[in-house]
């Protein structure tokens, strides 16, 4: 599987998997819920997901999400609650669940791993910056 999170190792695919719990999710369920509590980081393994945001008249689709890609990591940066909902969008959408504590425990204690996956995370922020950039001068 190729993941977004390209700066992992093997070692480090292997930690994830030790805390990792294999969740499942039907077209139309609501894998994370705009305004609630981050307790859980999901990596889709299978499937594909999209990105809205809730407005008063209808959702806006931020971002197409699909293998390998991860669901939460904004607010699990932030320590806070999802600014967004995530819609899983085939017959049946896979994922990796890693609660947020099991997280930030790996991260405490294998300093090379939290190196390797907040040089992952920054990657896909800047590479979601840049494309919203492009949109917004597109319709410019």
């Amino acid at each position: 599987m190729e993941s977004t999170l390209e700066y992992l190792t093997a070692s480090d695919w292997a930690l994830i998997a030790t805390k990792a719990e294999r969740v499942a999710f039907r077209l139309g369920q609501e894998i994370i819920t705009q305004g609630t509590p981050i307790e859980v980081v999901y990596i889709i393994l299978h499937g594909s997901a999209s990105v809205e945001l809730g407005t008063p008249h209808s959702p806006i689709v931020l971002a197409a999400l699909g293998q390998g890609e991860v669901c939460d990591e904004m607010a699990f940066l932030r320590k806070g609650i999802a600014s967004a909902t995530v819609v899983a969008k085939d017959m049946e959408v896979v994922a990796d669940a890693i609660y947020v504590s099991d997280l930030r425990l790996l991260i405490e204690t294998f300093p090379g791993f939290a190196a390797r996956f907040f040089h992952s995370l920054a990657t896909i922020l800047a590479k979601r910056l840049q494309h919203a950039s492009a949109e917004l001068i597109r319709y410019r």
